[in-house]
């Protein structure tokens, strides 16, 4: 028995067509206005870019345990009653970039929502803590400021941003 190349092979990917571009633009920019990674908050946080307020959604205890420096602590079920007196209220028109734990955990996305409830401009980091400090990126603790290497699988080894 031989076996020709005009054997049919099916594609996974394709199984389901792609979407048309103009489908797909408006998609892809739709999840960036909900949407920012680790890399882009660390720019903005560095350099001082304005209007930008980082918040972290976890417990005392996760936020004692590590957490972004220059973020805030608002746990998700105090966002209503201490978001206006530590950012100010939703005219202030700073965004709002919530994260928690990382991609297995949907703290961030609960927190989002939160602040979008309540008017806020509002984005989550996707990633979460996790891949911020994989990235090698400052992280504050009860016991001080610490830096581990950048993990090669989420990050260049350099340190540098992947300026994708």
């Amino acid at each position: 028995m031989q076996f020709t190349a005009a054997a049919a092979i099916e594609s996974a990917v394709t199984a389901v067509p792609a979407a048309a571009p103009e489908a797909a633009a408006a998609h892809f920019a739709a999840r960036l206005a909900f949407e920012a990674d680790v890399s882009d908050v660390h720019t903005d946080l560095t350099s001082g870019a304005p209007g930008v307020v980082v918040v972290d959604s976890r417990s005392r205890v996760s936020w004692d345990q590590g957490h972004i420096p220059g973020a805030l602590h608002i746990p998700t079920v105090r966002i209503a009653e201490l978001a206006p007196q530590l950012i100010g209220g939703p005219e202030s028109r700073v965004t709002v970039v919530t994260y928690c734990w990382g991609p297995g955990c949907n703290g961030a996305t609960k927190a989002a929502l939160a602040f979008a409830r309540l008017g806020y401009p509002v984005k989550e980091m996707i990633g979460g803590f996790e891949y911020w400090a994989r990235e090698g990126f400052e992280v504050e603790s009860a016991g001080g400021t610490s830096r581990t290497a950048p993990d090669p699988l989420t990050a260049p080894i350099s340190g540098v941003s992947c300026a994708c």
